[in-house]
């Protein structure tokens, strides 16, 4: 007798197969089903926490091809290990690697103009910046770059990367960028008035940072557009850095530029 393969299903009508993948910590999916996008939170047996971008969270059964990574199917699995899971990528976008100790402080800096500017920078890169050494400084304006820079001894073993709020052609800060010649030195910018407006709209539930007119303070001016407290600007930005979990939540004049930066000052 002949041995006949019990699956009766015509080869062109069969699925392809697709990949395993550990739903690990802070892994980016879509739910197939109903279009929900997250990283994963936890995961236990039979189902997976995902949360989105406004921190919603929803839970989905682990079935066969469910979810989407990066745009393809894929089926997603309980991590072999029991323990707590890492995550795999750190809030840039940057391959996480677990246990990696902080390299000892490099020569060379990076300079953001603003308390805000920094703390942006190392809510998305810190991580990157500890393992390369990059130690991130902010300036009250840039007013007396030419001076600060000079001050600083800029080399080729000690190199310095600056970052400029509202870095546009005609601008008083192009004006004053221009006058900043050292090899040893990159400045650029983002042509956002404020740090605040590189954080997506999106991210802050909101439909677009207003226009303020000129003459008016800008976050003063947002803020009373949008209903927020305009007598604490600080709480405001406190509570916007909050809803920056990654590169995601950021505008890409932002992330070119600080990655710019960060690959200028680690050259070898």
């Amino acid at each position: 007798m002949r041995s006949y393969d019990p699956d009766l299903t015509p080869p062109w009508k069969k699925s392809a197969p697709v990949p395993e993948i550990p739903a690990e910590h802070d892994l980016v999916v879509e739910e197939v089903a109903t279009g929900f996008c997250g990283a994963v939170i936890r995961c236990e047996a039979g189902t997976v926490t995902l949360e989105d971008r406004f921190g919603k969270h929803r839970v989905f059964p682990l079935e066969p091809r469910g979810f989407l990574l990066e745009g393809k199917v894929v089926t997603l699995v309980r991590p072999a290990s029991g323990g707590p899971v890492r995550p795999t990528r750190t809030a840039s976008g940057s391959i996480a690697v677990p246990g990696a100790r902080a390299r000892v402080a490099r020569a060379g800096r990076i300079y953001v103009e603003g308390r805000h500017d920094a703390e942006l920078v190392e809510r998305v890169w810190g991580d990157d910046l500890r393992i390369e050494g990059v130690v991130v400084e902010y300036l009250e304006g840039v007013d007396d770059l030419p001076a600060i820079v000079a001050e600083f001894a800029p080399g080729p073993d000690a190199r310095l990367g600056v970052l400029v709020d509202h870095l546009v052609p005609g601008s008083k800060e192009s004006r004053i960028a221009a006058q900043v010649t050292s090899p040893d030195v990159l400045v650029v910018g983002h042509p956002y008035i404020d740090v605040w407006e590189a954080v997506k709209p999106s991210s802050l539930g909101i439909p677009a940072w207003p226009a303020v007119p000129r003459g008016q303070d800008w976050k003063t001016g947002v803020c009373r557009a949008l209903g927020w407290p305009s007598d604490n600007t600080g709480a405001v930005w406190q509570a916007i850095l909050k809803r920056v979990h990654s590169y995601k939540d950021l505008e890409p004049e932002l992330l070119g530029r600080v990655e710019e930066l960060i690959d200028f000052v680690t050259a070898p």
